[in-house]
């Protein structure tokens, strides 16, 4: 059985442009992906911000954690290679709100690791006042969050992102399912070495048509998961996949 599959750009295209910036949202939907996945993060005074990591060290030209930062200080820190502050959720919601890709929206966790309290229900009924929750997936790794969403926003899409890590703080790949079904999680998203090894599984499980590979890149993997009954693809390299806007 043949599955219709959804090309998802990660981070914007982060191996095209610098990952989570304006430029990279914008450019992105020139290539004709399905979708686009970023990350969110709240500033100190309760502002969400798109970024990746809990700390601004790696992508950004300043130090520290996210949210210890105000919005202020956080749009006017640079992202390293570019003239960009980081942009807020509702920057980002300009840029591709339009376009009527679909919208991945990632909930991240503190320099500790741990969920920020409330950002379920804040981003929730963030996107909803934007007229986008339709269009929005939100997802997470952990399961305290993804249960957190289901609780605030019943009818919301909810993807499981999952790797092995994941998958061991719920004591193995099986148990990790079972939780994510009484959940009634919409898509599971598989690191692609963990999809590969336990196929069956999750085929067994989730379906293809509910099933996601990341982050696929090479040639080499592009060409074996765009032949493999999975629904979802997510990529750093979206040129690669010769898809055709609109």
């Amino acid at each position: 059985m043949t599955v219709q599959q959804r090309i998802i750009g990660h981070r914007g295209a982060r191996d095209l442009w610098v990952e989570n910036s304006r430029e990279g949202f914008v450019k992105v939907l020139d290539l004709g992906v399905q979708g686009v996945e970023f990350d969110v993060h709240p500033s100190a005074d309760g502002q969400l911000f798109v970024i990746h990591d809990p700390t601004l060290d790696r992508t950004t030209e300043g130090t520290g954690p996210v949210a210890a930062r105000s919005a202020a200080e956080l749009a006017a820190t640079r992202l390293r290679g570019t003239s960009e502050g980081i942009p807020t959720l509702d920057e980002v919601l300009d840029i591709l709100g339009p376009s009527g890709v679909e919208l991945h929206v990632e909930l991240k966790a503190d320099v500790a690791g741990n969920p920020y309290p409330g950002l379920e229900k804040q981003v929730a009924e963030h996107v909803a006042r934007r007229g986008l929750a339709a269009r929005c997936v939100l997802t997470s790794f952990w399961l305290p969050v993804l249960a957190e969403l289901r609780r605030v926003a019943p009818q919301a899409k909810l993807l499981a992102s999952v790797d092995t890590k994941s998958a061991e703080r719920q004591g193995g790949v099986e148990p990790l399912l079972d939780a994510l079904e009484a959940l009634r999680v919409d898509l599971v998203a598989v690191k692609q070495d963990l999809l590969a090894a336990q196929m069956d599984l999750f085929q067994r499980r989730v379906g293809g048509a509910r099933l996601g590979a990341w982050v696929v890149n090479t040639p080499e993997d592009i060409a074996r998961w765009r032949a493999a009954p999975v629904g979802l693809i997510t990529t750093d390299r979206p040129d690669l996949f010769g898809l055709v806007r609109g």
